[in-house]
């Protein structure tokens, strides 16, 4: 069987909790589709949290990576196109701030996904699961590990699926935050697992007309 490494985040800034990290939890050690997903969470630290994920895929050697990450101020889910060679953004959770640095002193500037994103996208929308592609994964720790899991796997020569989803709040954040709109953080967990289980399968016959029409 496959091995798919899932990863999600701690709280952070102002968010008490984290919909991923419950995710990655409760994903953690069963078959989805043709894969035994090995959950992590990582720290939101720049010193910390890719050297983690590294060491994670390093460890297990999975078949996939999938790393989701919070997204408060979106209202789906978003599987990242891209990732870029810089970070920015607020302080991390140890207090630790890089303004305008890149990841990788001489990396390339961009890496896209490796994942299926286009499939993603039309199967989560024909579940009836809101969902788009999004060319910016920002320039905080979500692109920060993006980025550099996608560069550690180039350089290592390792061709598999790998990439970033953004998921949106849960109800969780929205109780005190009344600018949030939260999901359960059970559907949450669904859409994941339909992203998970589509991963080698191939579209259906109405999953390829939506996939013709979204790209029309």
């Amino acid at each position: 069987m496959k091995t798919l490494l899932l990863t999600g985040f701690e709280p952070f800034l102002n968010h008490p909790f984290n919909p991923t990290e419950y995710i990655a939890h409760q994903l953690n050690g069963n078959v989805v589709g043709s894969y035994q997903v090995r959950g992590k969470v990582l720290p939101v630290e720049y010193g910390s949290s890719a050297h983690e994920l590294i060491a994670y895929y390093e460890e297990l050697r999975p078949d996939a990576v999938i790393i989701l990450g919070l997204a408060a101020g979106r209202n789906r889910l978003t599987p990242e196109r891209v990732a870029i060679n810089v970070n920015d953004g607020p302080s991390d959770n140890s207090g630790e701030e890089r303004a305008d640095k890149p990841i990788i002193d001489g990396g390339p500037a961009a890496f896209f996904s490796t994942l299926p994103v286009r499939k993603f996208l039309n199967i989560l929308n024909k579940r009836g699961i809101p969902a788009e592609l999004s060319n910016t994964a920002g320039a905080y720790l979500s692109n920060h590990v993006m980025y550099s899991m996608l560069h550690h796997l180039e350089k290592s020569k390792h061709e598999i699926p790998a990439g970033f989803i953004h998921v949106p709040p849960s109800y969780e954040l929205a109780v005190n935050d009344r600018s949030i709109s939260g999901w359960p953080k059970e559907t949450l967990l669904y859409a994941i697992e339909i992203v998970i289980d589509s991963l080698d399968k191939t579209l259906t016959g109405d999953e390829q007309k939506w996939k013709n029409y979204m790209t029309d």
